[in-house]
């Protein structure tokens, strides 16, 4: 279960380091082996591979009504390998399609991350926030 956020720095080249917490589980559970795609809300979903697999099964099932949501996630999807020094690649279309520069956020979502420009994330954080209501908390207590 991956939880938690953590700020990153992409190098000149776009590579990222996967923090130590997760680097460990990612090479003895994966070998190493992710899959990045886009996701519509703008930021970048960074799946283990096994877990991506069962993912992809499902969207290639999705109706033709759908079919733009195959295109996004299908579409984009990249698979990536650690490299020695616990870093992915991520392509430069990738970077581009969801404004990734130089200063990043992973956040651990369960099965997977997101990977968000960091500015971006606070600013929709502070959106989802003053637009959204909290009628989960209906069945839910802290």
């Amino acid at each position: 279960m991956f939880q938690g956020s953590s700020a990153l720095t992409l190098d000149a080249k776009g590579r990222m380091s996967i923090p130590t917490r997760h680097r460990d589980a990612l090479l003895q559970q994966e070998q190493g082996r992710l899959t990045l795609t886009r996701h519509p809300d703008g930021c970048l979903l960074v799946y283990p591979r096994s877990v991506w697999e069962e993912k992809r099964e499902q969207i290639a099932r999705f109706p033709m009504s759908a079919r733009f949501l195959q295109r996004l996630l299908l579409g984009s999807a990249q698979d990536v390998d650690l490299d020695s020094a616990g870093r992915i690649l991520i392509a430069p279309e990738l970077r581009a399609a969801v404004g990734l520069e130089r200063d990043a956020m992973l956040l651990g979502m369960a099965t997977h991350f997101e990977l968000w420009n960091a500015q971006e994330l606070e600013r929709r954080q502070a959106q989802d926030l003053a637009e959204n209501s909290t009628d989960v908390f209906d069945t839910f207590s802290f």
